[in-house]
């Protein structure tokens, strides 16, 4: 399949259908409450889909931005998996989460009246990127038939961009996106796959086009990883705004100045720069319809 066949195929199918880090300690799922119920205090949190070191850097600067802009005490609580941010939202011990497409449809649906209120600029024009061994020998194509014969990774099961749209995009060219040779990989993270995947344990695998992208430009990526192919676009990342939040930190205005707060970062704050993006703008519960429903059609959904 051409490259333009392949981009309007999947575009036409997808229209159709740290100080404050330094004080704080890990969240887990087996975990009891963070404490984040003290009124005036928002925890924040986000999907694991990064190296620890990045995270921590990332989201400390998130809540000491936020913290002085907003006058709240927040805190940045790490999470050990995926899972367990879906799961902590749900109870409350996370007010605001940085979810992935998927995720954040999992926490809305688990926990009624939670609100969406800002994604990046890049967030709705989304891709993944498929990455291969050169021993492999393949060379870029937008036929992603070969992939099917290799040892192959994704990234956590439930990431939106390291599994369920490239999972969606294999399905759409005939490959069933769980029968590689001794079942795929899940390697729990972008930059996991890519260790994998240079180091031969894996053959090929996909990651997130945002992290493919910083990698290769600061220069970590092993030579040995190359890009294959890349999907055509989808919306992912999102901030997720919990209901116990809003009812336990000052009414319903919180929504609305957290977004006013995101959405009115200048280009060069800290904050956009860390996040890769130019701008952070409003979104909404609509823009995840598809990874609604396609979520579900590969059982991720329930």
């Amino acid at each position: 399949m051409s490259r333009r066949g392949f981009l309007a195929g999947g575009a036409a199918v997808l229209a159709a259908g740290l100080a404050a880090c330094g004080r704080t300690s890990p969240v887990s799922s087996s975990g009891g409450s963070t404490g984040s119920g003290a009124r005036g205090t928002l925890s924040i949190g986000a999907i694991p889909d990064q190296d620890p070191e990045v995270l921590q850097r990332l989201y400390g600067t998130v809540a000491d931005s936020m913290s002085a802009a907003l006058d709240l005490d927040v805190v940045y609580r790490p999470v050990t998996d995926y899972g367990a941010a879906v799961s902590l939202f749900r109870t409350g011990d996370l007010d605001l989460v940085w979810f992935g497409g998927l995720t954040g449809v999992q926490a809305r649906l688990q926990t009624p009246g939670a609100e969406p209120i800002a994604q990046r600029d890049i967030d709705a024009d989304f891709h993944s990127v498929f990455v291969v061994n050169t021993a492999t020998g393949l060379a870029p194509a937008d036929d992603l038939t070969p992939l099917a014969q290799l040892r192959f990774t994704y990234g956590s099961e439930t990431s939106t961009s390291g599994r369920l749209m490239p999972a969606w995009f294999l399905q759409q060219q005939g490959i069933d996106p769980q029968g590689f040779p001794g079942g795929p990989g899940f390697s729990g993270s972008h930059d996991a796959t890519l260790a994998l995947v240079a180091s031969g344990t894996y053959q090929a695998g996909v990651l997130n086009e945002q992290v493919w992208t910083s990698r290769t430009a600061d220069g970590s990526v092993d030579p040995a990883v190359v890009e294959y192919a890349r999907t055509p676009a989808y919306h992912d990342y999102h901030w997720l705004l919990s209901p116990q939040a809003v009812e336990r930190l000052g009414g319903e205005d919180l929504a609305g100045r957290l977004t006013d707060w995101f959405t009115g970062l200048p280009a060069d704050d800290e904050v956009l720069t860390l996040f890769g993006a130019g701008s952070f703008v409003e979104t909404e519960a609509d823009n995840y319809t598809q990874i609604e429903e396609i979520g579900r059609q590969l059982g991720l959904v329930s």
